[in-house]
């Protein structure tokens, strides 16, 4: 054996595997970005509630509110926030107990006689997991007061106004939070008491910690017992405006992929009943016995994804970026979001030119390689795959938030677009999501990685191999099963088409939807 292959099989693929399998387990010890999500899908159907169209009386309208909110929106957000409050919780009491144990096992490590090297990006330092830790759990005990304030209205908005006296008290006894949080717990138990009690500056609190639904709601309150009719009209027309803007918003995240899911759904029907009815001949069975001519092995395969995917992404590039200029923590969005576009290009052209490098001495390659064909019907293919990608990826991931109640972690690009509302940073995020990635991933998983495959598995077999390689390589374990069952039809379509086209604009819809979901649901 070379001393290349000793390298490549005992050297970088144990480092490589040890790095994702850390990751994967440090995701594990994280919340799932769909909580929050559901949050903000929560806080604009509380605003929907309060829309009036002119026309009052009208049935159909009515009923078209109600298919949109439910019958019962203030119910079914209190539970939203319980359940929210609840994980929350679960994890800050995780968090403070890695922070016990890490400061346990400072008091009793020596220090050492010299200073250590600095540990690669990618290798956190006991130091740096700390103050990590140590953020995360501010962020958390903030996310909590938060969801404390706002559950707290809820429950007097349906009279439950001893409840509600009791967890805002809770928050006010609790020291580690910030005072403008108690303020304002104090504020809304004076408004809701009976006989009502007006703190001096109520309105400021109020106006800074609140916000959307909540924050219209309080004021309302406010202005009624201060009799300032000018103050409570002017809320009222607000609160209908944001109340008709988040009835569209609730409209388009909810229909648009609804109906993209039935399409797909009746898709997988017809596709399912022409295979059993025409066997051989059907659109599924296209394809699907051919494997690829391979003239590589298995090393070839892995020095591709070893050297050119997780090197590059979990070593060489971190530590470029980290020894660029950059003023750290990385405020700005904008500089962000341009973080995150430097750092996957540089990811990419270093896994393409590796990719390149390894399969240079067998070219020219054989017939349906890397495929890119414009005059085919790849554009049918991409939009018929997303459409039945669509259900069998919201029932997976239904089974999949069952299995992990929560935890498992998610892509921090999907929290960054969520909150970002800035115009620049948000065509940065799409370029990287909805252009660079699909071109990249595609070519890598699809276009490399699955025919390989072939060599030495059959086509459904290599389908699903590389579809749960693709899924691990996210490294986030709650989203692994889902990213798995999407990786299956880009890898049905792709193998059935044999053109990269039509994954990439499979691929290219997923991440725009997801995108447009968010820049939405964040929008205010």
């Amino acid at each position: 054996m070379t001393l290349k292959r000793l390298v490549l099989f005992f050297v970088m693929t144990p480092i490589a595997v040890l790095l994702a399998v850390s990751a994967l387990f440090g995701s594990w010890q994280e919340p799932q970005f769909q909580s929050r999500l559901e949050l903000y899908q929560t806080n604009i159907a509380l605003q929907a509630q309060a829309w009036q169209s002119e026309d009052s009386g009208d049935d159909k309208l009515q009923a078209i509110q109600e298919a949109i909110l439910g019958e019962q929106p203030l119910e079914s957000a209190t539970k939203q926030y319980q359940e929210a409050r609840q994980s929350v919780q679960a994890n800050l009491d995780k968090v403070n107990n890695k922070l016990a144990q890490l400061r346990s096992q400072a008091e009793i490590t020596p220090t050492p006689p010299k200073p250590l090297p600095d540990a690669p990006p990618t290798i956190k330092t006991p130091k740096q997991g700390q103050q990590q830790l140590q953020q995360s759990f501010k962020q958390l005990q903030k996310l909590l007061a938060e969801l404390d304030l706002r559950l707290g209205i809820l429950q007097a908005q349906q009279g439950q106004t001893d409840t509600a006296f009791k967890t805002w008290s809770e928050l006010q006894q609790r020291s580690d939070i910030n005072p403008g949080f108690g303020e304002t717990a104090a504020v809304l138990t004076g408004l809701w008491s009976n006989p009502p009690r007006i703190l001096p500056n109520a309105q400021e609190p109020i106006q800074k910690n609140l916000e959307g639904w909540f924050r219209s709601t309080a004021l309302v309150k406010l202005y009624q017992l201060q009799q300032r009719q000018d103050a409570l009209l002017a809320v009222k027309a607000a609160q209908q405006e944001s109340s008709a803007q988040a009835v569209v918003k609730l409209a388009v995240i909810g229909t648009i992929p609804t109906l993209a899911a039935l399409i797909g759904l009746i898709l997988l029907i017809l596709l399912f009943a022409q295979r059993l009815l025409k066997g051989k001949a059907s659109l599924l069975a296209q394809n699907a016995d051919i494997p690829w001519s391979t003239p590589w092995g298995g090393e070839t395969v892995l020095q591709v994804f070893i050297i050119g995917f997780f090197f590059m992404g979990q070593i060489f590039v971190p530590l470029v970026i980290s020894l660029l200029p950059i003023p750290r923590p990385i405020v700005d969005v904008r500089l962000q979001a341009f973080s995150v576009l430097v750092s996957y290009f540089l990811v990419a052209l270093g896994a393409l030119l590796v990719l390149y490098f390894s399969l240079k001495r067998f070219f020219p390659l054989p017939e349906f390689w890397f495929r890119f064909r414009f005059q085919d019907n790849w554009f049918l293919w991409g939009l018929g795959g997303y459409c039945t990608a669509l259900p069998v990826v919201v029932v997976v991931s239904l089974i999949n938030q069952q299995l992990w109640q929560g935890q498992g972690g998610s892509n921090p690009l999907l929290q960054l677009a969520l909150e970002s509302q800035d115009s620049i940073a948000l065509g940065i995020f799409f370029s990287t999501a909805a252009i660079a990635a699909p071109f990249f991933e595609e070519i890598l998983f699809r276009g490399f990685l699955l025919p390989s495959l072939t060599r030495y598995l059959p086509v459904w077999g290599s389908i699903l191999i590389s579809s749960l390689l693709f899924a691990i390589a996210h490294l986030s374990l709650s989203e692994i099963l889902p990213l798995t069952a999407l990786g299956i039809v880009l890898g049905v379509v792709y193998t059935r088409s044999r053109n990269l086209l039509a994954p990439m604009l499979l691929h290219s819809l997923w991440n725009s939807g997801t995108l447009l979901s968010l820049f939405i649901l964040g929008s205010t």
